[in-house]
Order: C-alpha cells, then sequence, then structure tokens
C-alpha cells in the first residue's frame, strides 16, 4: 500500500523569472523541522534553475511565520535525552537553511503582512531586502518564554544597530511597521498590494546579469565582515570578473553598455 504524502508546507509559483515561495501550514506558517527542510530544498533548487533570477518569499495574512514550532520540541521532551538531539538538528538545520538564503546567488525578498516573530523575524532578516504592508510588525520574544532569541538575533543584528536589536530582545515586546522600517529592517512600507509591489522591484532586478548579481551579492557580504583593505582587495577581484564577464564582453561590443 502506499503511504499518502505529506502536504506539502510551501507553494511555489514561477512567473517571469521570479519565484515565489509561499508559507503554509496554518496561519502561523511555524518552521518546524518540515518547514525548515521544504526551504532549503526550494533555495537549493532555485540556485541551479537558470529560470529563477530572484525569490520572494511571502508568509500570508496576519502572521507572517511565528517562528519555530515550540509544540513541535515540546512532544520531544518526552525523548530520552529530553529532546536534546531533536533541538540541535532543528537549529543546525535553520541556520543552514537561512545562510542558503542570504548567501545564495539569486537575490531574495521577503513579503511581510503582518507579524514576525522569533525565527519569523531570523527569516525576514536574512533576505536581502523586504517589503511589508502597514500591519507588520516584528518581535523577538524569546525572553517572554523563558530564553532568548539568540540565533535569530545572529541575522536581525547584521541588519539593525546593537541599541535596536537589544530593545528587541530585551523586551519580547512587538514594534509596528514603521519602527522596523527606521531600523533597517525593512526597505518599504507599502500601503497597497505588498506582495504586487515586491514582485514590481523584483521585475527591475530580473534586468541584472545573473552571474554579476550573484558574485556581486555575495561579494557584498563577504566584505562586510572584512577589514577596509581586505574588503577593497576582495571586491576588486570580483569588479574585475564582472568586467572580464564573457557575455558582458559580448553585449558591450554590440552596444549595451557603451
Amino acid at each position: 500500500m502506499n503511504q499518502m504524502q505529506a502536504p506539502a508546507l510551501i507553494s511555489e509559483t514561477l512567473e517571469d523569472k521570479i519565484l515565489t515561495l509561499t508559507l503554509g501550514a496554518g496561519v502561523a506558517h511555524p518552521l518546524s523541522l518540515g518547514m525548515i527542510k521544504e526551504l532549503l530544498a526550494a533555495i537549493r533548487a532555485a540556485e541551479a534553475n537558470p529560470d529563477v533570477h530572484v525569490m520572494v518569499i511571502h508568509g500570508p495574512g496576519k502572521i507572517f511565520c511565528a517562528g519555530h514550532d515550540l509544540k513541535e520540541i515540546a512532544r520531544h521532551r518526552g525523548d530520552a535525552d529530553q529532546g536534546l538531539a531533536f533541538v540541535r538538528e532543528l537549529f543546525e538545520a535553520c541556520g543552514e537553511m537561512m545562510q542558503a538564503i542570504t548567501m545564495s546567488p539569486k537575490p531574495s525578498i521577503a513579503v511581510v503582512e503582518g507579524i514576525a516573530t522569533a525565527g519569523g523575524l531570523q527569516l525576514v532578516a536574512a533576505c536581502d531586502l523586504a517589503f511589508a504592508g502597514p500591519k507588520a510588525r516584528v518581535c523577538l520574544p524569546g525572553i517572554s518564554n523563558g530564553g532568548f532569541c539568540t540565533t535569530p538575533s545572529v541575522a536581525v543584528a547584521r541588519n539593525i544597530g546593537r541599541k535596536a536589536v537589544m530593545e528587541l530582545a530585551l523586551s519580547g515586546e512587538a514594534m509596528d511597521a514603521e519602527w522596523g522600517q527606521r531600523a533597517g529592517l525593512f526597505n518599504r512600507v507599502v500601503n497597497g498590494d505588498v506582495l504586487e509591489e515586491a514582485k514590481q522591484f523584483a521585475q527591475i532586478v530580473v534586468k541584472g546579469h545573473p552571474a554579476a548579481l550573484g558574485l556581486g551579492k555575495r561579494t557584498l557580504y563577504q566584505q562586510l565582515e572584512m577589514p577596509l583593505p581586505e574588503a577593497y582587495a576582495h571586491a576588486t577581484e570580483a569588479m574585475i570578473s564582472h568586467f572580464m564577464d564573457p557575455e558582458r564582453i559580448r553585449l558591450e561590443k554590440a552596444g549595451k553598455y557603451s
């Protein structure tokens, strides 16, 4: 007898070189281990797919993503190790997935209509860009659950200043969309259709040369972690690579970049 296949936790649509990954699994879209694995697989597949130039990650409704599934973790408290092996697998898989988004050669845009909390805010921060609706909110609530949003803070602290991330992490309070934009978590707060505006922006990105975008994106993140002289040396090699790319040379000779 064939086993019934579990329902997908994300849905995918590819149109005009823009891959939209829509989070499912109920209204909270929690980062269960299954959700994390599906997202990672989709990101890896997009990286290898020449038809994908931009990724849009959308958590529709009142909750963009509620972070890790605490009920899933609680079910493993009865394990012989009280859930240690499971939570290690969960957080290591989550870290791998977040890094895959940031370091993917394909630019990514988070679309946030509601609250992005804990690992959900980490997901927003892992993306290259984030567009928010007026009802969007951001939150690092670990302190309210007897912990601290330590791994979410890795991505969030690379988007915003130390004082701002500490305000989120030490208060556990939800901040509104305007706060998120001022802090640097959101590029835009959109009063209309935020998903449509994100896709319109993605259409601009699609016009870029994929090889240059991929190398440039990775180089930008890498050089930010380097001392200034090393950063310039690293970026210079990437810049040379852009100008010596055979496709660019062909288009330049054809008069496109003159």
